[in-house]
């Protein structure tokens, strides 16, 4: 009789150890997800994923997972993938500050990866808590599409603070106007465009500009306040990566890129955290939502190329077991395949795709093999299994797979048994 493979004992050891879930529904009882306390234990951040943006299961998950670890495990902050620097304003509005239907003038030019929802309720939840909960982006700007989010900013602190760099940043704020768009896919095909010598002159100036803040901190602080120096500082290292992220996506898709050069986005999303961290009270949780392969703990790979390493291996390499994994996935249904458009509003149109049946080897074969719908499993205790092989070495993306030690890359997988492309415009 043959021996076992390596996936099916690992569906096996899945179906004893992952535990059935009972609602998708924000609103229900929350009792189902008290398995969550035995994989965050004291984690300082906890990171919520996703296989593909614009599914409706993962947000609805994503929500209830936000109001669990806000109402019993007394988390306070809300990290997103959203620019750093727009961040700001969509904090204010969840403080109460502003008219109700604000929000939507703030998200207006976002892509609709599903922030809003989680925004509004934390105003409601705020409106009432003894602890409020914060907003913190933590992104480049305009998820790469615009340096003019963080630059603008920048300009009008300057003019207080140190009017004769002016002409260098309004310089700046020029050329990165020239291609600026609603996300990065619209604006690395124009950026392509520029002439070399005005790409040129935009990095020259970011770094010149970094380089002045940096040595003149002391004046600048004089000037003004630590606070608004630290913010501006950010804003300006955004779109230093994000200028540095262009360069990169040009020589990937045209095959010249360097080794794992698209990891500047990634090391800005980690620093972002860490800097919001910082400047957060002792004990602090944070609770931080982004794609999956940008909260994973292991390298990123695509036809066997390491493309870059993302947030989830700096901030591992940080902080340790204070730091939490959660990979959102699907065995059935459609998913959000991101198709580059230029002449769709954020340069990618989005097709609604059906899944195959899960690939041997997936996390998502797993769960389906072991016969799971609505259900989370503990991969930490599968890292300690005594016999089965390494387990599952591919995870979905959209309707691909990238392939990694699944067991090592996430903490935690939380599967649905279907998911479905939210209506949203691109």
């Amino acid at each position: 009789m043959p021996a076992p493979s390596h996936h099916n004992s690992f569906a096996d050891w899945l179906g004893s150890h992952a535990v059935d879930l009972a609602h998708l529904d924000p609103a229900a009882p929350l009792d189902d997800l008290e398995p969550l306390r035995g994989i965050i234990g004291d984690a300082r951040v906890v990171a919520i994923g996703e296989n593909s943006h614009f599914i409706t299961e993962f947000s609805l998950m994503r929500r209830r997972i936000l109001r669990f670890l806000v109402e019993r495990c007394g988390f306070t902050v809300l990290a997103y993938e959203y620019g750093f620097s727009e961040g700001f304003p969509l904090n204010t509005w969840a403080q109460g500050e502003g008219p109700d239907d604000d929000l939507s003038a703030h998200l207006a030019g976002s892509i609709p990866v599903g922030v809003d929802e989680p925004v509004r309720w934390m105003r409601r939840h705020n409106a009432t808590a003894e602890t409020p909960v914060r907003f913190a982006g933590i992104d480049i700007p305009a998820a790469g599409g615009s340096l003019l989010p963080a630059l603008v900013p920048v300009a009008d602190y300057l003019s207080h603070i140190d009017p004769e760099v002016l002409p260098a940043v309004r310089e700046a704020v020029r050329i990165a106007g020239s291609f600026a768009g609603a996300a990065a896919a619209a604006a690395a095909p124009a950026w392509t465009r520029l002439v070399p010598a005005e790409q040129d002159a935009l990095s020259a100036l970011l770094i010149r500009l970094v380089i002045r803040f940096r040595a003149l901190a002391p004046l600048y602080i004089t000037r003004g306040d630590q606070h608004s120096y630290d913010i501006a500082l950010r804003r300006l290292e955004a779109a230093c990566h994000a200028d540095y992220g262009f360069r990169a996506m040009a020589g990937l898709y045209s095959g010249s890129g360097l080794t794992a050069d698209t990891s500047a986005r990634d090391v800005y999303m980690a620093g972002s955290v860490a800097w919001h961290l910082e400047r957060s009270s002792p004990g602090t949780r944070v609770v931080l939502v982004a794609h999956n392969a940008h909260i994973q703990r292991s390298p990123v790979f695509f036809d066997g190329h390491l493309t870059g390493l993302p947030m989830g291996r700096y901030l591992h390499d940080s902080l340790g077991d204070d730091y939490v994994a959660l990979a959102l996935t699907s065995i059935t249904g459609h998913t959000a395949d991101m198709r580059p458009d230029e002449d769709a509003r954020f340069g990618f149109a989005i097709e609604d795709t059906a899944l195959q049946p899960p690939e041997p080897g997936s996390i998502e074969a797993a769960f389906a093999d072991a016969g799971l719908g609505l259900s989370l499993a503990d991969l930490r205790r599968a890292r300690t299994r005594a016999s089965g092989g390494p387990g599952p070495d591919r995870i979905r993306i959209q309707s691909t797979y990238l392939h990694t030690s699944v067991v090592e890359a996430f903490d935690g997988v939380l599967n649905t048994p279907t998911s479905t492309v939210a209506d949203i415009e691109s």
